[in-house]
């Protein structure tokens, strides 16, 4: 939205962040259904450019006035036509997100800085964790997930935002308890089954090949 007003006010863009700052803050938001500075303080914003309006007395003069609506109304317009472009990109790419009882999804958590969520902290936690299976779908856009005991004091509904399809296949997956994971991160693999063997032939060598 910052971009989209740089044009206008070329090199003394920066002068002009109040004013940005004011049109954002001052400016309906349909989430809300009202300006975020009416949310935060129940009243509509006071300044010079609405005191005649509201019908306080004149403090400064008309040229000033009009020179800030005019910047006002063209910080507006280009916010207007910043939002409606993310809209449009937002919606040509988007769709809808589906999932089936007893699939397994992918859980997002909060990457946060100093915040757990779901037992991961920091910013450089897994950004999902599971997969967890999905036991009822609640509504349009939120499932029921069956959670493990360590979360069991985490609501098991989320929105559909929150999940992403585990493409995993379980024939591949080995279990954790069944690795011996050393200090350093690595583990030995040992073979089951010989399977069959030989000899790979080179000009003054030879390298024993097993098949396991």
């Amino acid at each position: 939205m910052l971009r989209s007003c740089v044009i206008d006010f070329g090199g003394s863009w920066d002068t002009h962040l109040p004013l940005i700052e004011f049109s954002y803050n001052n400016s309906y938001h349909t989430s809300i259904q009202c300006a975020p500075f009416e949310a935060l303080y129940g009243r509509k914003c006071r300044s010079p450019v609405c005191w005649t309006e509201i019908g306080d007395s004149q403090v400064v003069g008309p040229e000033l006035i009009q020179e800030t609506s005019d910047k006002i109304t063209i910080i507006q317009s280009r916010l207007k036509a910043a939002r409606d472009w993310q809209k449009s990109y937002a919606d040509r790419r988007r769709k809808p997100l589906e999932f089936q009882v007893g699939d397994r999804v992918l859980l997002k958590v909060s990457p946060w800085k100093g915040v757990v969520r779901f037992g991961k902290k920091g910013k450089l936690a897994p950004r999902y964790v599971g997969p967890f299976e999905i036991l009822e779908r609640i509504g349009p856009v939120a499932y029921k997930l069956k959670l493990p005991v360590e979360l069991s004091n985490v609501h098991d509904t989320f929105h559909v935002s929150n999940l992403k399809k585990c493409l995993a296949d379980h024939d591949v997956q080995i279990p954790l308890e069944d690795i011996q994971i050393q200090n350093n991160m690595q583990f030995i693999e040992r073979p089951v089954e010989i399977m069959d063997h030989g000899v790979k032939k080179l000009k003054r060598s030879r390298i024993p090949i097993v098949k396991v």
